[in-house]
């Protein structure tokens, strides 16, 4: 069986890349490439057979990674004040500005070559994937020049074309200036969309970039199908981004459709799942929705799943910038794998979660307050009548948004260089 060695942080379901590495650690070998996994600390292990070496290192402010000191901050920061938490988020990010180069990551590079150097020696290795952090794709690259082996760079989120740059121009000069530096060497760039890889083009005007779309895990869809609850359920699970997500309107959309008479507010409950946002605590009383709408709180993943099969609805807050119409987030794709009716709401239409949602029949998209009542009063009135909201997701082209999809169309990369 021909060896991908894959260099990437496999901190489960951390950041869009860790969902990206699970994936083909747990599928590529179905396709006859067995992955080697080089990865940071990792907080939970593997629920499934993988090769993988963890390598701990120092992070860019000078403490082991294993010991999650910066876990233990953010922890402490919940009990400061907004005003707190912004000052504090600003030295933070100062601090990256000038100490975190490429990323946070940096003084990972020095111990992961060393261990990649030994694995190349003492086994033939076919190709080369990298995920993230940035640095992993610098470690691809020096691997590269060293050996000549065949290197995919993915992007789950781009590199100085992110959206969420939140750097300095000088920084993102000099930073761009490494990125075509370090990019110039691979043999294939990938990433998540259309529209993202065509602003990798635009950059890197003489790579071949490939679209592979993100996914779910195919061993946690929701079948056989959990017991919906009683109540007409909307959840959200995730953070909110704020700025970035609006939680707002779909509160105000249901304050008037309760006030119109058409929603009982004895039969719904909105529940929001993840990081406590003071905004949205705000709102909901503003609204006077406190004895329908609740923050929960973090809860763990598999809880996190739970909920989301057993809702009637799942809530999907769209970006608030039209600079991100190419970002999925792996959210939508654990939503597919729940099997219930989507409401995407809030963005601005046109983008690569209305055309999903529409091609896959899984949910509707609602940008403003108004499309948000009329699809509420629809999905309200099939409850009444029905007792519950069906799912009428098509289930064959969901199923190609899974991590088996994914992982096999990384395959057909892999050996169509492998065939030359």
């Amino acid at each position: 069986m021909k060896k991908v060695l894959i260099i990437g942080h496999f901190w489960p379901y951390k950041r869009e890349g860790s969902c990206r590495l699970l994936g083909l650690a747990k599928w590529l070998k179905e396709f006859g490439w067995q992955p080697i996994i080089i990865t940071g600390p990792l907080n939970s292990k593997p629920n499934f057979d993988v090769r993988y070496v963890e390598i701990d290192y120092r992070s860019f402010l000078g403490f082991r990674t294993k010991k999650n000191i910066l876990g233990q901050m953010q922890n402490k920061a919940k009990e400061l004040s907004p005003k707190q938490k912004s000052f504090l988020k600003f030295i933070y990010n100062r601090l990256r500005e000038i100490f975190a180069y490429p990323d946070e990551d940096k003084y990972w590079k020095k111990p992961v070559l060393k261990e990649a150097n030994k694995i190349i020696k003492s086994e033939k290795i076919d190709a080369i994937i990298s995920v993230w952090p940035l640095t992993s794709h610098v470690v691809a690259k020096e691997l590269k020049n060293k050996y000549g082996i065949f290197w995919i760079a993915d992007f789950p989120e781009l590199w100085t074309q992110n959206c969420d740059y939140v750097y300095s121009r000088i920084r993102k000069f000099f930073e761009r200036k490494l990125e075509l530096k370090t990019l110039s060497s691979a043999d294939i760039l990938t990433t998540i969309s259309k529209p993202m890889a065509n602003e990798l083009k635009e950059l890197h005007k003489r790579k071949i970039v490939y679209t592979i779309t993100h996914g779910f895990d195919p061993e946690e869809v929701n079948s056989p199908a959990v017991k919906l609850t009683p109540k007409f359920t909307i959840t959200y699970t995730g953070q909110m981004y704020a700025g970035k997500r609006d939680p707002f309107k779909i509160l105000i959309a249901l304050k008037s459709l309760i006030s119109n008479g058409i929603i009982d507010p004895e039969d719904i409950e909105i529940r929001f799942y993840g990081p406590q946002y003071n905004e949205l605590e705000e709102e909901i009383k503003k609204q006077k929705l406190s004895s329908i709408v609740r923050q929960y709180g973090l809860i763990n993943r598999e809880f996190s799943l739970l909920k989301q099969k057993e809702s009637q609805l799942l809530l999907l807050l769209n970006w608030e910038d039209e600079n991100q119409k190419g970002v999925y987030t792996g959210k939508i794709f654990e939503y597919l794998a729940a099997k219930r009716p989507i409401i995407a709401t809030g963005g601005f239409g046109n983008d690569v979660v209305e055309e999903l949602l529409k091609e896959t029949k899984a949910g509707v998209y609602a940008s403003g307050v108004d499309d948000i009542k009329k699809h509420l009063t629809a999905f309200y009135s099939e409850y009444k009548k029905m007792g519950r909201v069906d799912f009428k997701g098509d289930i064959e082209k969901i199923n190609k948004y899974n991590h088996r999809e994914m992982a096999k169309k990384f395959s057909v990369v892999l050996n169509r260089f492998y065939e030359k």
